[in-house]
Parts: structure tokens; sequence; C-alpha cells
């Protein structure tokens, strides 16, 4: 019993693999069998933020403790932002603006363009659907080799897609799409690597359109680490100007 309860995951990254019929429920079943398990995150990343206006090539260092918060430090030549985001709110300076802002977990969303909560945004960074894909009921069809999953009864203001990679059931792919308010948001994860037995995305692309406006954010993940010491304290200088 003991060995049965403490098997680890088997996980494969294969692009040889091809998607055979299965129905969306076990699709589904596999994909939240494939969540990240672990506690903690200290990862380097490279992102480029492009709102249309002046493209941004930055340096991040981002720690998270799952569940709780995600802290980032932004640089490029010197620390530009630090920001801690938990479940109820949004906090960030600027050492290079001398500003501060503090508001709650809506800002995100505003970013974003779509509304979304903590755990979303985690899972959207572990390569996981937005949506839990087992408690609602999902058709799936098979799309250029992999396995795109939307719920039988979309909600009424948007649609959700999820394209679930046949190899690691991981996402390849997923939108949120509001016809009605012209707004879209598309979330790919053209590569995974393999770390510490976890399949965790090594580039993220997020695309989201707000009545024609693109503002597109691309991640590179260049060093993770899982389940280590982290700090995530944050104190906002008592002398920076607060922003709305």
């Amino acid at each position: 019993m003991v060995f049965t309860a403490c098997k680890s995951k088997k996980v494969v990254i294969d692009a040889t693999v091809i998607a055979e019929e299965m129905p969306a429920k076990k699709v589904a079943k596999k994909h939240v069998y494939a969540n990240f398990d672990k506690k903690t995150v200290a990862a380097k990343l490279k992102v480029k933020f492009d709102d249309g206006k002046a493209p941004q090539n930055l340096a991040v260092d981002m720690r998270m403790v799952k569940d709780e918060v995600i802290w980032l430090k932004v640089s490029k030549f010197m620390t530009v932002l630090k920001a801690k985001i938990t479940p109820t709110s949004v906090q960030y300076y600027s050492p290079f603006f001398k500003n501060s802002f503090v508001g709650d977990f809506s800002s995100v969303a505003e970013l974003l363009g779509v509304e979304i909560n903590f755990d979303q945004l985690q899972n959207v960074l572990f390569g996981q659907a937005i949506q839990n894909v087992k408690k609602q009921q999902q058709q799936v069809q098979i799309i250029d080799n992999a396995y795109v999953l939307s719920p039988k009864k979309q909600a009424a203001l948007f649609d959700l897609f999820f394209v679930v990679n046949p190899s690691h059931f991981k996402l390849d792919r997923q939108s949120i799409v509001s016809s009605s308010e012209n707004k879209q948001l598309d979330i790919l994860y053209p590569k995974y690597m393999i770390v510490e037995d976890e399949v965790f995305p090594a580039k993220m692309r997020l695309k989201a359109i707000q009545k024609k406006k693109a503002t597109t954010i691309d991640i590179t993940f260049k060093t993770v680490k899982f389940n280590t010491q982290i700090d995530t304290s944050f104190r906002i200088p008592t002398n920076y100007k607060r922003i709305h």
C-alpha cells in the first residue's frame, strides 16, 4: 500500500505520439492529473512585452508559493519594478519611477482583458486549463494531432477552448473568446521541459486583444527550481508616490 501511494507520475515529452480516439472525460482526467504538484517555484525569465507602443525586453526573477503568492522582480539594466500578487491583492513599486500601486486582483484582469482569479493565473503559468475541466461536461475533437476540449455548454459571455497535448496532457494552447465584447485571450505553450519529474512550460505566449488593441507577452523560462527556500518579503518605500 505504501509503495502504491508513493508512486510518482510518469512524465514524458514525445513529439511522435499520435492522438488516439479517447472520451472527453478521460482527456480531462489526464489533464487534471498532470497538474503541477510542487510547493514553490524559483525561476529566471526572459520576457518581451509589447502593447503596440514601445516593446520592452525584460529580465524577471519570479518566486511562487503555490496557492499563496507570486513575487516578481523586473529588471532592464536596473530594477524597474517589484511586485507581489496574492489571491486578494496586487502591489508593486518602481525604484525607477519612484511610484507604487496597491489594489485588488482586478488589476491583473484589466491587463489581460478577461476576468481571471489567482488560481487561474497560476494555472496559466503551469500549463493548465484556467477552468477545472473535470467539473463541467466537455466535448472533444482531435485537430492537428491534439485534443481540443470545450465545455458542452459554453458560458453566456465567452467561449473556452483547451488544446491538450497527447504526449504529456499539458496544454498546447487555451483561448478565451468574447465575441460580444470583441475580446480574446490566447495563451500558447510552444515548448515544455522536464524539471524534477515535472513537465513545465519552457516558453509561453500570451496575446490579449481588446477592441482591436493587442498586447503580447512572450515568456522564456531560463532556469527553474522547485521546493527551495524562497524569500517573498515585500515592502513599499514610504516616499514613493501612490498611483491609481
